[in-house]
């Protein structure tokens, strides 16, 4: 058995260490990006690294995927966030304008089509590299559009994470991932609660904002 295989017995259910510390990382991203400190993203790509592992061995193709695309916007959110917040400044946060939410939802569903037409040719072609195309390529999409627009600090990224979270729990518990079924309804909580004080600050950032601007005039 691999370090990757390792894992315990919990009520008859095999879980594996290394996606149950994958998900502890998650979980810790989720909470840090509450908090709205630059550490979210450090922390996010060394759970990326982990989940890519467990994916992988558990052949879930279109998860693997998007661990790895994740490792990419971690990257671009940390450089992001850290302009952001340069000399102690307070995270930029604010909510999408009108363009920009038609644009998520437009990469979202164009990006599912695109994808999960995607997985069902190349299982035609017997890569076998996914065995439900169109969820995996719902999740695989929004949580793209999720993690590049919390880099860009909108507020409304919370709201694609509860889209994604409605498809992702059923997938993880019917591909044998039990921790990550337990941590997508715990992670579904906090984005709820992420979403309710990003928006209040974002409110209280927009006043000041205004009020500088009256000052200045």
């Amino acid at each position: 058995m691999s370090w990757a295989e390792a894992g315990f017995e919990v009520l008859g259910q095999r879980v594996l260490w290394i996606d149950l510390v994958g998900n502890a990382c998650a979980l810790g991203t989720v909470y840090l990006a509450i908090k709205r400190t630059v550490w979210t993203w450090p922390v996010q790509l060394t759970g990326t690294v982990l989940l890519f592992i467990a994916s992988v061995n558990a052949h879930i193709t279109g998860n693997a995927l998007k661990q790895v695309l994740f490792g990419v916007l971690a990257v671009y959110g940390w450089v992001k966030w850290a302009k952001g917040t340069r000399d102690g400044a307070a995270l930029p946060i604010r909510p999408a304008t009108a363009r920009e939410r038609a644009a998520l939802c437009a990469a979202m569903a164009v990006g599912t089509v695109a994808v999960a037409l995607t997985f069902t040719a190349l299982n035609a072609r017997g890569w076998h590299i996914s065995w439900a195309p169109w969820p995996d390529a719902y999740i695989f999409v929004g949580s793209a559009v999720a993690t590049w627009a919390q880099g860009r600090a909108l507020v409304d990224f919370w709201l694609v994470w509860v889209a994604v979270d409605l498809v992702g729990v059923p997938l993880a518990f019917s591909s044998g991932l039990v921790v990550s079924g337990l941590v997508y309804g715990v992670f579904l909580v906090m984005v709820l609660i992420g979403f309710r004080g990003w928006l209040r600050q974002a409110r209280v950032l927009a006043v000041q904002r205004q009020e500088t601007e009256a000052m200045a005039a």
